[in-house]
């Protein structure tokens, strides 16, 4: 008896908890963000300008929702919807309970996991469907159920059904048809990350992996923590009879750029880093808030915010709503108000791809006459010279039956921070 009144009084603080942290995180999207007309902005790795048009002296800035007005041009409409399209992972409420808890949310707790799951959504978003993919809202319910119907028909390798079926071949040709499959790429890349047990890349677990090393549900991560978990999910499985000079992998180096406080000398390394294609963002924040930084605009850093509390989305129904797993709005911080705790990722599709990375980067790391050393090298060798291979388990993730299929791996490469 004892112990039943002992998880009543733990479910009633979790709901309590709960509902506190819905009020403290449910008004973050009604703040604006102020853009300036005159600089340009960087968004992993891609470059937008919000200069006005016919306007000698142009205002000092304008916000967000202002990105709307006709007389702004210079690809603001393009950077709308490459932030839009990102995929925005969030505080969730009324999910299953977390491993080993009673906890039915992570509000409040699960920022820096959220960042991580962003950073990783990224990473998945350039191996699947590529940098300039873009998504469109315009897909209605109807829309979605036949495209999870196709989803599900390829998985079941009913591929007579498919083909009787064409994806909506007769109606737009080949065009929608490409469109038609990129959606469904998109809609299975955020069923992944759902707040369930089932799902691979899920907070549930990322927590259930925390707790090897020590974490529990409800604990606060670390970026470096955080990337150690990500280090053991396997996106899509690994298949050892893919050649290795075309296996896509994902490098995560955690670093601290500063002492106790973020060292103004790196503000020129952050900068560089977002601005290389090839970025799959930033797992930092502010001390003790995570946040994902995905570019910058002057001196200061802009982020997706996982500090904001929404409802729990069933992804496994047919047309489950993306609206929240897309963020309305961009949020920006001074690079002075950075933690110096930091993971930063990277994406490269092939070993070609990886060695322009590292001339590239062996250029931005040359530290600068106030500095004594890089923030991280590259080293030539392989992850079992260092003791960083990992036993993974394979396993056949459900995914759309194409041939343009990859395969995907990691690569986690230490900086010596941890």
């Amino acid at each position: 008896m004892e112990t039943n009144g002992t998880d009543e009084v733990e479910k009633l603080k979790s709901k309590l908890m709960s509902a506190w942290h819905n009020v403290k995180y449910s008004w973050v999207l009604k703040s604006k963000t102020a853009f300036s007309r005159n600089s340009p902005v960087f968004l992993l790795g891609k470059c937008y300008h919000f200069k006005a048009v016919d306007d000698e002296s142009p205002t000092e800035s304008c916000t967000a929702e202002a990105l709307d007005d006709d007389v702004v041009t210079g690809n603001v409409d393009g950077f709308r919807k490459d932030f839009t399209s990102r995929v925005w992972l969030t505080y969730r409420e009324e999910f299953p309970g977390l491993p080993g808890s009673t906890l039915t949310s992570d509000c409040g707790r699960g920022c820096t996991l959220r960042a991580g799951q962003m950073i990783l959504a990224q990473a998945l978003l350039l191996h699947i469907l590529g940098r300039d993919w873009t998504w469109s809202e315009t897909w209605t319910s109807s829309a979605a159920r036949r495209l999870v119907a196709t989803v599900e028909a390829s998985i079941q390798g009913e591929r007579a059904q498919v083909t009787q079926q064409p994806l909506c071949a007769a109606q737009g040709g080949a065009e929608e048809a490409d469109s038609y499959l990129q959606e469904a790429y998109h809609r299975t890349i955020v069923s992944w990350f759902g707040d369930g047990p089932s799902a691979q890349l899920g907070i549930h677990r990322l927590v259930k992996l925390g707790m090897t090393s020590g974490k529990r549900a409800g604990d606060w991560y670390g970026p470096a923590v955080v990337a150690h978990i990500l280090r053991h999910c396997d996106p899509q499985g690994l298949n050892s009879e893919a050649a290795s000079d075309s296996r896509a992998v994902i490098i995560l180096i955690p670093v601290r750029l500063g002492g106790e406080k973020i060292n103004p000398e790196y503000l020129s390394f952050v900068k560089s880093i977002l601005s290389l294609e090839y970025c799959i963002g930033i797992i930092g924040g502010k001390p003790k808030q995570a946040y994902y930084f995905v570019g910058f605009q002057d001196d200061s850093l802009i982020y997706m915010d996982p500090h904001y509390c929404q409802s729990f989305v069933d992804v496994s129904t047919s047309d489950f709503p993306l609206q929240s797993f897309h963020c309305p709005s961009p949020k920006k911080m001074p690079f002075s108000k950075m933690d110096p705790s930091c993971t930063i990722g990277f994406y490269s599709k092939n070993v070609e791809h990886y060695e322009r990375i590292s001339t590239e980067l062996s250029k931005i790391l040359q530290p600068s006459s106030k500095e004594k050393y890089p923030a991280f090298t590259f080293m030539k060798g392989h992850g079992k010279d260092y003791e960083l291979s990992i036993a993974v388990e394979k396993q056949e993730w459900p995914f759309i039956g194409d041939t343009r299929k990859k395969k995907f791996s990691f690569m986690f490469l230490f900086s010596g921070y941890m």
